[in-house]
């Protein structure tokens, strides 16, 4: 059996709402790098010489770190007993690498010609190997920040159900705001003029505006962060009372063990979970992309409807952010009741599956324009007409709604059904993770030569992601359980595994 340790003998109080509000505000930090990744890293991959096809495959690097690094981490902040806290001393080291990917990532291209590279020439084969260090380096740390997060709001949450809830809401929300930051950092095209050093002979506008919106993320993250370590205290466990640490071995064993004894509610949450993020990654990672090629008719380095596109999908997803946001705030309410939360993911699902699946009518709407209204004597193709803009635009403004569910739901469910059988947050935050990244993973490798089979765009991935939300939405509604009411909170704190 897995049992917590003896390290507390009644129920934590739970801490001020204040507090709370802190520790999740980190959420905003983390999301506008994370904002901006989404948004600008997919073309800057593809502007060093990565092809289409494999432009999903550097972003492996995401979901392998995320595999490895949140069960570790998971574990091991469970079981912590510096007298900063258990989550704090990981939440701080996870800031402080965000700030040195971010640099790797932002430099590549620079790094690269010093190395040698040739700055005329498509490839940077060394701007792309500093990029992918530089983007597994970032993986890891922000992998280090939300488990911790997490796991912190559960526990200052104490053993108060409605108010974990609202913690994981309120993480949702202030993930929403940092969207909203990150994405108008993104669409905006002249920011690199505010650190006129970022532009360079091997950096063009488009890239020095990603350094200068790093340096922006970078700054913000740091800030947020000192606050909530400094407001939020923990109580630090006392060693004895832990038992003996265990070695990696161990580690390893208790984290496969905790798998073997997860109950029939946490099997059914990670599968609909991970079917669930079959539907999203596609979306997430070529949704600008999308724009700037499906929509605008772009291409890669050449012209300005590509870069016109992307932008533009930067401003769809400001506008999902801040449906996310409002979504975020009201899902509280709206999940009420035993068969709330099951209900509301579930019907998520679907409207998740209408706007993945509307993505294949604004694309041919977007054709047929083209082709009514050729490009004359080698110019470029106008943009798409302000009805088609509009038509992709909604498209990420709805989706705000099911993401908002995906970016709760879940984590409470988890929370609550960990809780219900004594497991540590941090290690059963992380079994969710890998039912996050496993689908990420599928989704990398397959999506670009899927794509490339049906002719180098979009939509197939688009559409295996409505597919997936269909058949997550049904397991939702018919096979999840549903978690206990507000009244029926457990008397055991989370802690660590014996």
């Amino acid at each position: 059996m897995v049992e917590v340790e003896n390290m507390v003998s009644s129920p934590e109080p739970s801490s001020p709402i204040s507090k709370i509000v802190m520790v999740a505000s980190i959420a905003a930090g983390i999301q506008f790098g994370w904002a901006l990744q989404l948004s600008l890293l997919t073309p800057y991959v593809q502007q060093l010489g990565v092809p289409h096809k494999w432009a999903a495959v550097v972003w492996l690097c995401g979901p392998i770190s995320g595999l490895l690094v949140q069960p570790i981490v998971g574990y091991y902040s469970d079981r912590s007993t510096s007298r900063f806290g258990r989550r704090r001393p990981f939440i701080a080291a996870g800031a402080g690498l965000v700030a040195v990917a971010v640099f790797m990532i932002g430099y590549a291209a620079d790094i690269g010609v010093k190395a040698g590279d040739s700055w005329e020439k498509s490839t940077k084969p060394r701007a792309v190997a500093v990029f992918v260090v530089g983007f597994w380096i970032l993986d890891v740390a922000n992998n280090m920040l939300q488990g911790p997060c997490r796991a912190l709001l559960a526990d200052i949450s104490g053993s108060d159900m409605k108010k974990l809830r609202t913690a994981n809401a309120l993480f949702s929300f202030f993930m929403a705001v940092g969207n909203v930051l990150g994405y108008a950092a993104g669409s905006l095209k002249g920011l690199h003029k505010l650190f006129p050093f970022t532009t360079t002979k091997a950096c063009n506008i488009y890239c020095a505006n990603l350094k200068s919106c790093f340096f922006i993320s970078i700054c913000f993250l740091l800030v947020l962060t000192v606050l909530a370590l400094t407001a939020v205290k923990e109580k630090p466990y006392d060693k004895n009372a832990m038992g003996t640490g265990a070695a990696g071995g161990a580690m390893f064993g208790e984290i496969f063990r905790s798998f073997q004894q997860l109950k029939k509610p946490m099997w059914i949450l990670l599968l609909v979970t991970c079917l669930n993020w079959v539907a999203w990654f596609g979306f997430l990672l070529f949704d600008t992309d999308w724009m700037g090629k499906e929509v605008y008719g772009g291409v890669v380095g050449k012209g300005r409807l590509y870069e016109m596109g992307v932008r533009a999908g930067s401003l769809g997803l400001m506008l999902n952010a801040f449906v996310l946001g409002a979504m975020s705030l009201a899902i509280v309410y709206f999940a009420r009741g035993v068969n709330g939360p099951k209900r509301i993911w579930g019907v998520a699902n679907f409207f998740l599956a209408i706007c993945l699946l509307m993505t294949i009518v604004v694309t041919k709407m977007a054709e047929n324009y083209r082709h009514a209204n050729p490009a004359v004597g080698g110019a470029e193709p106008s943009p798409p007409p302000a009805g088609v803009k509009a038509g992709a635009l909604l498209i990420f403004a709805a989706l705000g709604i099911p993401q908002a569910v995906t970016f709760s739901i879940p984590f409470a469910m988890a929370s609550i059904f960990c809780s219900n059988s004594g497991a540590g947050q941090g290690l059963s935050l992380g079994v969710l993770n890998i039912a996050i990244v496993v689908p990420q993973m599928f989704v990398s490798v397959l999506s670009g030569p899927l794509d490339a089979s049906f002719g180098g765009g979009n939509l197939p991935a688009f559409v295996l992601g409505a597919v997936a939300a269909v058949i997550s939405g049904i397991l939702a509604l018919i096979f999840l359980p549903s978690p206990p009411p507000d009244h029926a909170t457990p008397t055991v704190v989370p802690a660590g595994f014996h």
